[in-house]
């Protein structure tokens, strides 16, 4: 029997908090300290994982299911359990980046949300798994953005994601970790003490005969005739965006009508909805769907968990549009919780980048494993049958844990004195 080496790492991990500890030891430090974020205190940030400790379940002691139905649909798309990847930037955490994460969620049997700030291009992630959802900022004029959602249709994304949570809140009370424009021999020699600590990170990029790439693709100039031009740096892409005039509740009713006529009627979800009277105004603009999301805690600080303020906005529209949650999930029983709440399904994005970073599209499939086997097991211990049958009562919930941010007291949910 050949001799195994007892300390060898088992490229297996068995929870989302295993995955996160192994992307710290394999990543250097900026890297992974980039994966952390959260802006200012970190206060946003600690409520989303905070606020699902404090809902308990209410399981039953028998009559349990055999066999447990998790499949559901998000915007058209078949998905083998309710959790789908949301989109973040430059995913440099490993030589494959985006396209690894896609192969996973497509050998998952669930959705790959892209960001237009991505490091791999929409046509290279759309190959990896057909069923992506495009996701833009409002960055740049009308012309340009028009040409993007072209671009975005033209590779075969399924739906567009608009993500306008953002009011530029950059400093943190422990400090942003540095990242450079673009590696070059200035940056490598800089950065060089803290990389080469990291063996296997960076044996990974030399295998893979490149260097970390900060462009942005997704952003490349595109000319009358669909050429594209050479992909700006992750901090000029991020220029362009701050230097945009941010949108009104016109300029996203033009967002959805543009998408619709240049992908022939695709579906459009508008991420980073806290409110209810945002979520209404949502619906009158025309979107097929929402995402309670706090930026996952790296915007504004000390905005509630998500899963606080997702109740009262799925009362609100829940039964004209879909309702997805964003923040905070790192376990199953969390999914099982936000389903109970009202969301339709979640968007996991810090947990799947451990993964990326402890083992690549292993990693990124292992992480949904996790996910989709402590869904199982929730569902399981609270004798349903099928994810759609999970309601409020269901869990344990403290007092005042809901909160109805921008719902007038006293008015029904729904009618807001101040909606147009």
């Amino acid at each position: 029997m050949a001799w195994k080496n007892p300390w060898k790492q088992n490229p297996w991990f068995e929870s989302v908090a295993v995955a996160q500890e192994r992307a710290r030891k394999r990543l250097p430090k900026p890297v992974y300290a980039a994966l952390l974020a959260g802006s200012e205190r970190g206060q946003t940030i600690a409520d989303n994982q905070q606020a699902f400790a404090d809902l308990g379940l209410a399981p039953h002691v028998a009559g349990h299911h055999d066999k447990r139905e998790l499949s559901t649909t998000v915007l058209g798309q078949e998905i083998g359990f309710p959790v789908i990847i949301s989109p973040t930037g430059v995913q440099a955490v490993h030589p494959d980046g985006e396209v690894a994460v896609a192969r996973a969620a497509a050998a998952r049997g669930t959705v790959m949300g892209l960001s237009n700030f991505a490091s791999k291009s929409v046509e290279e992630v759309v190959a990896a798994n057909a069923a992506t959802f495009f996701q833009m900022y409002w960055t740049g004029d009308r012309d340009v953005m028009i040409r993007r959602m072209r671009r975005a249709h033209a590779a075969g994304a399924k739906a567009l994601i608009a993500t306008l949570d953002w009011s530029f809140s950059m400093g943190r009370d422990w400090g942003s970790p540095e990242i450079p424009e673009k590696v070059d021999l200035s940056a490598m020699l800089r950065f060089a003490p803290q990389v080469m600590s990291r063996g296997r990170w960076l044996a990974a990029y030399a295998r893979s005969g490149g260097i970390p790439d900060l462009t942005a693709p997704n952003l490349a100039p595109i000319a009358d005739d669909g050429s594209l031009g050479e992909p700006p740096t992750f901090f000029g892409a991020y220029y362009e965006w701050m230097t945009t005039p941010p949108p009104s509740w016109d300029d996203v009713a033009w967002m959805v009508a543009t998408w619709k006529d240049v992908s022939g009627g695709k579906p459009f979800m508008l991420k980073g909805v806290c409110r209810v009277d945002d979520a209404l105004r949502a619906v009158d603009a025309g979107v097929d769907a929402i995402s309670v999301s706090n930026h996952g805690g790296n915007n504004l600080d000390g905005t509630p968990a998500t899963i606080r303020v997702l109740p009262p906005i799925a009362t609100a529209v829940g039964d004209q549009i879909e309702v997805l949650l964003d923040g905070g999930v790192r376990r199953g029983s969390d999914v099982a919780k936000a389903l109970a709440l009202g969301a339709r399904a979640v968007m996991v994005g810090r947990a799947y980048l451990w993964g990326l970073g402890a083992n690549g599209q292993a990693g990124v499939e292992n992480v949904l494993d996790i996910l989709r086997n402590g869904l199982d097991s929730a569902v399981l211990g609270m004798g349903k049958a099928s994810i759609h049958d999970l309601t409020p009562a269901d869990l344990v919930i403290p007092d005042g844990f809901e909160l109805a941010l921008g719902q007038p007291p006293g008015q029904p949910l729904g009618q807001p004195s101040d909606r147009p």
